[in-house]
């Protein structure tokens, strides 16, 4: 199906689309008053260039019909629920049939392959279990693809070690600050990548840099992959890297992605930076029709050296709700990090947003290396100087720059909780 001709995988898509709009007209009635409202009819959608005529979803639409208002088919024709973290709000609540469950492991098990996976691996998984989707999306695929599969989930990362060597695993699936904190540990405990028999990384599930990616790949002796998904959609899996790593391939058999303008909601062509919008061509349970993301990104169809001819997504850029306005300025973290990356910083770093006297304020939180935690007082403060006028190059605002002890920012296992604003702007 990957290296299916454009022609096959659009024709694809045009069954698919019919049958699901009428699928979720029929079934979801949350969805059917927004159609009604637009004035759309399941006749209407022919093909999928027909796509724009239907409304938008957004994840106010979710929460406000939380938690069985999406559902389209009959509970008992459910096997399994994931939700969000609902940090941001209420939670999203999605469900999954057997056929759901058996697609998504699909996807997933697509993801493993193209980075080089096969049956003779042994894949540990380190991402969450639970209602998190990343632990069980990268299980299932594992399965699917008939690798010996460790349910490690997070946490007792010296265990986690202790296992990779003991039964010498060689894919690594976990978000990439976890895969950066166990890199440190593995030096920490006087090991050496060679003392390992890791070949490869699948991480995702929060924002990463190459800068990132090349300090991973250096503190664990392997190659690191990029994997995209979203629990509304089915967790980890939409999209991946191939060997080429330049661009994640969309499952396109399985999801329809369009580039939007956030503030029109106007589509824009291949090569545009916009906001990700996706539809699941096939879910049963829980299928979503124009979901807008938030995430901000291009697709682009350029031939792949790999052979697969699915179009492919960059590495979102930002996100169009995440994205902090300071002093009028906007700000997205993955800027900061580029640059703390770039200045020899690689270590972790916390971001914190205020307002005082009226006045936004800009403080970054980083660890010192290990190299400079020896340094005077004087030298530190020079860096501080430094590293600070090196972000207001790439932001244009001053930001206060705070370099602190090695290991004195908390460690996360699962997401990473890099901003935070304290301003009370609602």
């Amino acid at each position: 199906m990957e290296c299916a001709s454009r022609d096959e995988i659009i024709a694809i898509q045009n069954e698919k689309i019919v049958k699901q709009v009428k699928h979720v007209y029929e079934n979801v009635a949350y969805y059917r008053d927004l159609m009604d409202k637009a004035g759309v009819k399941p006749e209407d959608i022919k093909s999928i260039e027909d796509i724009r005529k239907l409304p938008f979803l957004t994840k106010n639409d979710l929460r406000e019909a939380y938690p069985c208002g999406m559902l389209a088919v009959p509970m008992n024709d459910c096997v399994r629920i994931h939700s969000t973290s609902g940090t941001t709000g209420k939670r999203v609540v999605t469900f999954y049939t057997q056929h759901d469950i058996d697609i998504w492991e699909e996807c997933c098990a697509r993801a493993l392959a193209a980075a080089g996976g096969t049956e003779e691996d042994v894949c540990q998984v380190c991402y969450g279990y639970g209602l998190f989707t990343g632990g069980m999306g990268l299980h299932g695929g594992s399965h699917k693809l008939g690798s010996l599969t460790l349910p490690m989930s997070t946490g007792n990362t010296e265990r986690q070690i202790q296992f990779m060597q003991d039964l010498k695993s060689t894919i690594l699936c976990c978000t990439p600050s976890y895969a950066a904190y166990i890199g440190e540990t593995v030096k920490e405990m006087g090991l050496t990548p060679d003392d390992l028999s890791l070949k490869m990384g699948i991480f995702g599930a929060e924002p990463w840099t190459e800068e990132m990616r090349r300090d991973i790949e250096a503190k664990l002796g392997i190659k690191a992959y990029d994997i995209y998904g979203l629990t509304e959609m089915c967790g980890p899996g939409v999209a991946f890297e191939c060997s080429e790593q330049k661009g994640m391939h969309i499952n396109e058999d399985h999801f329809y992605a369009e580039i939007i303008d956030p503030e029109t909601g106007e589509p824009l062509p291949d090569g545009t930076v916009g906001e990700l919008v996706f539809t699941s061509l096939d879910r049963e349970a829980y299928p979503l029709l124009r979901y807008r993301t938030r995430d901000l990104c291009v697709l682009t169809r350029e031939k792949c050296s790999c052979g697969r001819n699915t179009v492919k997504m960059c590495k979102p850029l930002g996100r169009s709700d995440d994205m902090l306005i300071i002093r009028g300025v906007n700000v997205f973290p993955s800027q900061i990090e580029t640059v703390l990356f770039k200045e020899g910083f690689p270590e972790n770093y916390r971001i914190e947003v205020d307002r005082v006297n009226n006045t936004d304020t800009l403080d970054i939180f980083v660890e010192l290396p290990e190299r400079l935690f020896s340094d005077t007082v004087s030298s530190v403060a020079m860096h501080e100087k430094k590293l600070a006028g090196a972000i207001k190059t790439m932001l244009g605002i001053n930001p206060v720059v705070h370099l602190v002890t090695p290991k004195s920012i908390e460690r996360s296992e699962g997401k990473a909780v890099r901003v935070i604003d304290r301003r009370k702007l609602h």
